[in-house]
């Protein structure tokens, strides 16, 4: 796994979304370094990393960032995921609470069943051969062109088209589209996101945890966000007017300040196996039916 890493202080681990790459956080990343270590990892097949043929799970992501995070020496951090990569940040604290300090989900998957149609057709069969057919380098320059031409007549939806551009170039090489394809399936299918983190987000309940989204969002529904705050315990919601389904390149610099307090005002949670084992065992199923027939 090819990672990033800027600055020195507490870690933050940026885990970005599909089709993204450590790239994309980089004016985050370069805010925050001047006070944090900063690791921005390129989940497996995704920018730099490789993409072989095997799994491409919420859970083998996470596990792929436990072995770096230990390989780099670094035993707990706050993590940070936006979009898919909220998937996988959920995933690793689920199976690795012991090295999560806090936890911030942006514009994060795996809270609701909705997402956009673009998204629901890309799961589709056979779009990998269409993939192959349609994106072309010409095309690609066209569209960055087309967002860099919004962006200077004031349009900020020309971040998005000129973001759609970055993350459409790597699909171009078969093994990358076939990783994206992957990924996308492991978590999508034609009816909506496949994969729900809703009847798990009391686990946080000791967990200082932050949720973002931006207000123009039409890729995955501010409502998820709004929902997961409500059911997660002492949780912190933000939203960011300028921003739609990119935050961190829509406008890093609001971001960078919604991470910055959230840090500062903030306690690191330490869980340990016990603390763990407790959380469990109180909220279970089991637990709830054994109370009740107890009453």
């Amino acid at each position: 796994m090819i990672y990033r890493v800027a600055g020195k202080g507490p870690p933050v681990v940026l885990i970005h979304g599909m089709l993204n790459s450590s790239s994309h956080w980089r004016s985050v990343a370069l805010t925050l370094a001047s006070d944090y270590t900063v690791i921005a990892p390129d989940l497996i097949g995704h920018g730099d990393s490789a993409a072989p043929r095997g799994d491409y799970s919420l859970g083998a992501h996470a596990a792929s960032i436990r072995d770096l995070l230990a390989a780099i020496g670094i035993d707990r951090a706050t993590v940070v995921g936006h979009s898919l990569g909220g998937g996988v940040a959920m995933q690793f604290f689920y199976q690795f609470p012991q090295r999560v300090e806090r936890l911030v989900l942006i514009s994060s998957g795996g809270l609701g069943h909705e997402v956009s149609p673009m998204l629901r057709t890309a799961a589709l069969p056979g779009v990998s051969g269409l993939l192959s057919l349609t994106i072309h380098p010409r095309l690609l320059a066209r569209l960055r062109a087309l967002g860099h031409t919004m962006r200077q007549h004031g349009m900020g939806s020309g971040v998005y088209v000129e973001a759609i551009a970055r993350a459409l170039s790597p699909l171009e090489n078969a093994d990358a589209r076939g990783a994206f394809l992957h990924t996308l399936r492991s978590v999508i299918d034609i009816h909506g996101q496949r994969v729900s983190a809703t009847d798990r987000l009391y686990l946080l309940e000791s967990m200082p945890t932050m949720i973002v989204w931006g207000e123009r969002d039409h890729t995955i529904p501010l409502e998820h966000g709004r929902r997961a705050h409500a059911a997660i315990p002492h949780s912190r919601f933000r939203t960011l007017p300028d921003a739609a389904h990119f935050p961190h390149l829509e406008d890093p610099d609001g971001l960078s300040v919604l991470l910055r307090d959230f840090l500062h005002d903030t306690k690191p949670a330490a869980i340990a196996d016990q603390d763990w084992g407790t959380i469990l065992a109180r909220r279970s199923p089991r637990s709830r039916r054994a109370g009740t027939a107890a009453a």
